[in-house]
């Protein structure tokens, strides 16, 4: 984050367009000052959940990093009266940020529209510089532009654009650290993974949900004169449902997380990990529509998270033509696979599918998942037939052990008939397993994948 660290005081450096700025600061009029942010950069607050009294409930509490935060505060005020003194009065030269100084990539937006609905979104006008904002928080820059950064945000120089909620979104980070909740590392990966979520889900609604709903009603409306009453409305229904999603899904990752077997499982789990990609979708590119192709691409990745979530699988991500799933048993993941097969062929606009699985041991990530099994499914579904699913030899002992598959065709026969001469009930599996040959997958050795299909009933 480019700024004039020889500043002292919440309101000390004046903005680089000569106005004073720091009067209007200490006063807690929350004057707009410079409108010269990035529209990313001043979007920051949207990551400031909460409101002020509960975050400054939450930063007191956190073993005395509200008592830090507020001298910090308090010291801000006191210099920022002090050098705003001029400004609020008649006399006093303009001063200006030598060019060096100023973050040039910061993109003005003095677009009056813009600026009020970020103030709308936001619940707050610009007020505050980094600098001013990390002062007042009782925050090093330094910290204060690694949460700035992990959250997605470009650095903003010396522009006013910061407001009451990153104030508090900072001390709440910082107070999480203090009180030994969060190690520094811990904070800022929350600070990205947070950032990296919301990000994603804004440009959704931004793109697809509000540019269908911003349509003039009225011949010689514009979508501008549209925008500002739906955000409006929109705003706080939006806000409460994605809480109460997170909450649930929260409560789904914190319920599989304490039914692991042990604390190491906790963090490296075994897992079935399964890709599933459309055939031929490079030459679909070259022959479809650009609108035609992303109404594909829409309800192939509907379709994988419906079938997903409803058989108890976890969509970890979608890259257009692919999707990566876990589950965390090796039945679960087959099932899913078999019926986004059934139901693709069934489907004559959309192509082939292909799908891998592997069995064994993820390190997961900020909703990610890596190592050495995840690779390998990725590698089974490349070398997979049409319509097909290949799984790897832990896959495929992990569903023998469960009783899912029989070991065999000839075994699952003799154990049918020996069960029907005793008069007891003939075992019945969900799949069938066929060897393939082995083969060599670059940078996993050799393999023999399983070919995994439906075994009729």
């Amino acid at each position: 984050m480019t700024v004039d660290d020889t500043t002292s005081g919440a309101g000390a450096q004046p903005p680089s367009d000569g106005s004073s700025g720091a009067s209007a600061s200490s006063s807690g009029q929350g004057a707009s000052g410079s409108a010269g942010a990035s529209g990313s950069a001043s979007g920051f607050a949207a990551g400031a959940s909460g409101s002020a009294s509960e975050a400054g409930g939450t930063s007191g509490s956190a073993s005395g990093t509200g008592g830090t935060s507020g001298s910090a505060s308090g010291t801000g005020e006191t210099s920022g009266s002090a050098s705003g003194t001029s400004g609020s009065g008649t006399s006093g030269p303009a001063q200006h940020t030598p060019h060096h100084e100023v973050d040039h990539t910061a993109e003005p937006s003095d677009d009056p529209l813009a600026i009020r609905l970020e103030q709308l979104i936001l619940g707050a006008e610009r007020r505050y510089t980094a600098f001013q904002a990390a002062r007042t928080a009782g925050v090093s820059m330094e910290l204060a532009a690694r949460f700035w950064r992990a959250m997605g945000f470009a650095d903003i120089g010396q522009a006013k654009a910061l407001t009451e909620a990153d104030v508090l979104a900072l001390r709440r980070l910082a107070g999480l650290v203090e009180a030994g909740l969060l190690s520094e590392p811990m904070a800022v990966q929350v600070a990205r993974s947070t950032g990296q979520t919301t990000a994603r889900l804004a440009d959704w609604q931004i793109d697809s949900f509000l540019e269908g709903l911003t349509e003039p009603p009225e011949p010689g409306m514009t979508r501008t004169e549209v925008t500002y009453p739906l955000v409006e409305l929109l705003l706080p229904e939006l806000e409460e449902f994605l809480v109460y999603v997170w909450r649930r899904q929260l409560a789904a990752a914190t319920g599989r997380v304490v039914q692991a077997a042990d604390d190491e499982e906790m963090v490296d789990r075994r897992l079935a990990v399964a890709f599933a990609d459309l055939v031929g979708f490079t030459r679909l590119t070259r022959r479809l529509e650009e609108e035609e192709l992303g109404e594909l691409v829409e309800s192939f990745e509907t379709t994988c998270a419906d079938l997903v979530a409803a058989h108890s699988g976890r969509l970890i991500k979608t890259l257009g033509d692919e999707v990566l799933y876990a589950a965390d048993d090796a039945g679960t993941a087959a099932e899913i696979a078999l019926r986004l097969i059934e139901t693709m062929t069934d489907d004559e606009s959309m192509p082939a599918l292909r799908v891998g699985i592997a069995f064994g041991t993820v390190t997961t990530r900020m909703g990610d998942v890596f190592g050495t099994t995840v690779n390998l499914a990725s590698r089974l579904t490349s070398i997979a037939p049409k319509d097909a699913l290949l799984v790897d030899g832990a896959f495929a002992e992990e569903l023998i052990r469960t009783g899912d598959a029989p070991a065999s065709e000839a075994e699952a026969a003799e154990e049918a008939a020996k069960a029907e001469k005793e008069g007891r009930v003939v075992p019945t599996y969900r799949f069938a397993l066929q060897p393939m040959w082995q083969r060599p997958v670059r940078g996993l050795g050799v393999v023999e994948p399983w070919l995994l299909t439906r075994r009729p009933t």
